[in-house]
């Protein structure tokens, strides 16, 4: 029997990094990331990759593409099955850590996505639409269970081709659905309480901006990025880009940032306790747990599960 895919999520500002390595340096493991934007060159405080946590573990999926591009589920997929395949083959243990829910539940599920091409007639006739009008297009060609998709309007956008291939190539809706038996999986939640996760949001993030994410963004607009393409990426990467070409006073990037956090943890466990109510057994470990007792409590479930 092939052992349970270990995964290390939660929300945003929990320590997942920490715990994730040191549950990987005493498993003998390597980290897999499951974040949607570490994959991205140059984005290294505002996705927060503290690769310096890293160590002597090994990492990947993470400074794989460069910032521009346009990653997605199917490449995510793709890739980390692919690392996931070389570490096992290796007799290391791979473990999955990020909050990205999208990436940890597709994983899970054993979900295969073949890929959708962009579809350049269609985006030339939905350019001129709001981002309104593109999200009632889009709800009323599927359920919105959140708003990533309609972050933007590139997003949404993308979000519509996607959706039209797939009506388009029946064939190919049918192949986005899990691919024979789930992902036999232990999923941990780093588990914080509402005020405490709000505490860290906003410690953070000036700690971010004292240490030079404003000169990050800055790099990256300097290197010929153009600024729709970093406010894609939502989050640090908008509201820094917005103040940097002078749409947002420094005091109004800082509050709308800040807020914009706040909710986007919120957003994730809403998405975790989904998880559950969709069948999932995430099982919750406090985030101020000693290093020794959390690494104790990942091995108790691990040992369980190969049983």
């Amino acid at each position: 029997m092939s052992q349970p895919l270990l995964i290390i999520t939660g929300p945003t500002a929990t320590g997942k990094t920490r715990h994730g390595v040191e549950v990987a340096r005493a498993i003998g493991g390597e980290i897999v990331s499951a974040d949607s934007r570490q994959v991205y060159r140059g984005m290294d405080l505002g996705t927060g990759k503290d690769v310096e946590e890293y160590g002597d573990v090994p990492y990947h999926m993470i400074d794989i593409c460069p910032a521009g591009y346009k990653y997605n589920l199917y490449k995510y997929l793709r890739d980390a099955r692919a690392s996931i395949a070389e570490i096992e083959s290796r007799g290391r243990r791979p473990v999955v850590v990020g909050g990205t829910g999208l990436y940890v539940e597709s994983l899970a599920k054993g979900i295969v996505l073949p890929e959708v091409p962009e579809n350049p007639e269609l985006r030339r006739e939905l350019e001129g639409h709001s981002l309104q009008e593109l999200t009632d297009m889009l709800a009323a060609m599927k359920t919105l269970h959140n708003t990533t998709d309609v972050d933007t309007v590139k997003r949404a956008i993308r979000a519509i081709e996607i959706e039209k291939y797939y009506a388009a190539h029946p064939e190919a809706a049918d192949a986005a659905h899990p691919s024979g038996e789930p992902q036999k999986s232990v999923i941990v939640l780093v588990d914080i309480d509402r005020d405490e996760r709000r505490n860290r949001i906003s410690r953070r993030l000036q700690q971010r901006l004292d240490t030079g994410m404003v000169d990050e963004v800055q790099r990256l607009l300097d290197s010929g990025i153009a600024p729709d393409d970093l406010i894609y990426y939502g989050l640090e990467y908008k509201y820094l880009t917005l103040y940097l070409i002078g749409k947002l006073t420094y005091r109004e990037m800082f509050t709308q940032l800040e807020t914009a956090i706040h909710q986007f943890a919120k957003r994730q466990m809403t998405w975790f306790r989904g998880m559950e109510r969709r069948g999932f057994t995430l099982h919750r470990i406090p985030y101020d747990l000693s290093a020794d007792a959390f690494v104790a409590r990942v091995q108790e479930l691990l040992a369980a599960a190969d049983c």
